[in-house]
């Protein structure tokens, strides 16, 4: 989410400037690649990037054909296929074992339909979103359609000129169920497809603590593109000085600690007050929200007394999502160490996965699109 916003804020500045921009998208990957389907890079006339759609191997090659794509106002797709060991050929030396399909679109600023238009309204709430663009493999050398559609439970936007009904309605089929839909490359013909692009919203982080032992858990959750709003009943401690990247700051007893706060299916929480009571009354009011999961620092014993606490009110904790002590198993010990183990965690959870080796893992590290 950081990176589309980012994008979103470096196209709002050309257009300032009147700077012309295309807009690069990883559109399908076969085999290994750094990045997949939906990665993208904002390119500039004058050579600025911002975002990436590799691991740095492709932006050069990228950045040469989007200027081209920019001074001829004509989309392209390019395929980079790095499976012959002979990848030097292409003068980036990539190694990945795949090929990867990017699309380029030029950006017509006047157009409220143009890709990072559409890319803008996608991240505007915390509301997931569905992307779709078209595009030929097989006609690569031709004009591609592009990123035309998007569509929220609130709104749908779309630009239908040039194309055809039946790959219309093909699409209309296809996005019907949304939000059940999954990131997915479907065929419509022998030389057309489309990609079908899910946004969620960014991780929301309830953040229940303003001591020492949060300051990196808040800064590390900004990199991730994380929003914290972090509550605390410490006046002093809860500052906007102490928490910059905080979202928002609430500065209330337990009892009120969650007024105001809508949670959703990507809302999570973390108990790191150090104080019992405080965080007893509020996991009390967190449980009813059914988070996906809910974080209480400190031994294992911590949280089995704040269980006996609640079942004493006749209300049991689901372990499925309660984790205490909180974070992977990587043997940290100081408070940045503890950050890194909590939000990797959160992050395996959301994801469904263990949080084992990748080195042990059996197939593709990325499931297939």
């Amino acid at each position: 989410m950081n990176e589309q916003r980012a994008i979103v804020n470096a196209y709002h500045f050309a257009k300032g400037e009147n700077s012309k921009v295309a807009l690069a998208t990883v559109v399908q990957v076969d085999g290994s690649a750094y990045r997949r389907p939906g990665a993208r890079m904002l390119i500039t006339e004058t050579g600025q990037l911002t975002g990436a759609i590799s691991g740095g191997c492709l932006e050069g090659d990228a950045l040469r054909k989007a200027q081209a794509v920019i001074f001829q106002q004509e989309s392209m797709l390019v395929t980079y296929d790095t499976t012959d060991e002979d990848d030097q050929k292409f003068g980036i030396g990539l190694g990945c074992n795949g090929i990867i399909h990017v699309l380029i679109e030029p950006i017509d600023f006047q157009d409220e339909f143009n890709p990072i238009s559409l890319l803008e309204m996608a991240i505007s709430n915390r509301e997931s979103a569905l992307l779709v663009t078209l595009f030929s493999v097989k006609n690569a050398r031709s004009a591609q359609i592009g990123t035309r559609i998007l569509k929220k439970v609130s709104i749908e936007k779309k630009n239908v000129n040039g194309i055809a009904d039946s790959i219309l309605n093909r699409i209309e089929e296809e996005i019907k169920d949304f939000p059940k839909v999954k990131n997915q490359i479907l065929e419509v013909d022998a030389a057309n497809s489309f990609f079908l692009e899910v946004i969620h919203p960014p991780i929301q982080l309830l953040l229940f603590g303003a001591g020492n032992d949060t300051i990196p858990v808040a800064k590390m959750a900004n990199l991730l593109g994380i929003e914290v709003i972090l509550i605390d009943g410490r006046a002093n401690q809860a500052t906007s000085s102490r928490f910059a990247t905080a979202s928002k700051i609430i500065v209330s007893p337990a009892e009120n600690a969650l007024d105001g706060i809508v949670p959703d299916d990507r809302t999570v929480a973390l108990l790191m007050t150090h104080n019992f009571e405080y965080e007893a009354t509020v996991l009390e009011s967190l449980l009813p929200l059914n988070l996906p999961y809910l974080g209480i620092l400190g031994p294992k014993k911590k949280s089995e007394k704040l269980n006996e606490r609640l079942l004493s009110k006749g209300i049991s904790l689901d372990w499925s999502k309660v984790f205490g002590p909180i974070g992977l198993d990587i043997g940290a010990e100081n408070s940045e160490e503890i950050a890194l183990a909590a939000l990797s965690e959160i992050k395996a959870v959301l994801a469904g996965k263990s949080g084992t080796f990748l080195r042990d893992k059996q197939g593709p590290i990325h499931e297939k699109d």
